[in-house]
């Protein structure tokens, strides 16, 4: 089996260990040795069965064949912590009850989760978390860092840009496209573009405020274990 470690020790870390032991279940494939946190605090800590074995500096620094997974939910953040990883390989983890077709291309680092859909020509970038009872419609464009909360339903021909947050339970009908770095808030009806760098909520779902000069402070310094 290969050795792997997710990044991250929040509660969206340990739904991916869970991940792991059933696709283990299914095929042994991966010894999940344990996970990786900048917060020092945590190392030596056992989460879920599983030890906490240091930050991000320790795992650049080894030498032994090791994937990761990141599994932290927010796209900024996300994308900060996994810059900071150099020559890591990238585990694609989906989950054995996720259905789906051949015509499916999936990114490094992806993970889908139990319960959800891809249909027909759909396309995910790299390090995309799509969460718990998800539909994914056919021919929708999902680009890298991307985060799809739980029972979200995407329609088809959708086109979602980079570091996109989508939340719990929102739809996205059909031919729409919602710029990079929008957070969509849970529950909302998508029905027209939603531009970038923008929160948008409601139904039909409107921009409330605009924050691209506000990316930066945006992003926590370092790793975290929010999940």
């Amino acid at each position: 089996m290969k050795k792997i470690v997710i990044v991250g020790v929040g509660g969206f870390g340990r739904e991916v260990a869970w991940l792991i032991e059933r696709i283990n279940s299914i095929q042994p494939t991966w010894d999940l040795i344990g996970f990786v946190d900048d917060n020092k605090l945590l190392t030596g800590e056992i989460i879920s069965g599983y030890p906490v074995l240091g930050d991000s500096v320790w795992l650049n620094n080894q030498t032994e064949d090791i994937y990761a997974v990141c599994a932290i939910g927010s796209s900024a953040v996300r994308k900060k912590v996994i810059q900071k990883l150099s020559n890591i390989k990238f585990a694609t983890l989906i989950d054995p009850k996720v259905e789906m077709s051949d015509a499916v291309e999936i990114g490094e680092g992806t993970i889908i989760c139990a319960g959800s859909v891809l249909t027909i020509d759909v396309s995910l970038g790299n390090h995309v978390i799509i969460n718990l009872n998800c539909t994914i419609g056919h021919d929708a464009i999902i680009r890298d860092y991307v985060t799809i909360y739980p029972s979200v339903n995407v329609s088809g021909n959708t086109y979602i840009q980079k570091n996109v947050e989508i939340g719990t339970g929102s739809q996205i009908i059909q031919g729409l496209e919602i710029g990079r770095n929008t957070i969509v808030g849970a529950g909302s009806v998508v029905v027209r573009d939603i531009p970038e760098y923008c929160t948008a909520v409601g139904s039909p779902a409107k921009p409330i405020k605009f924050h691209k000069n506000a990316v930066d402070n945006f992003v926590a310094e370092g790793m975290h274990s929010e999940g």
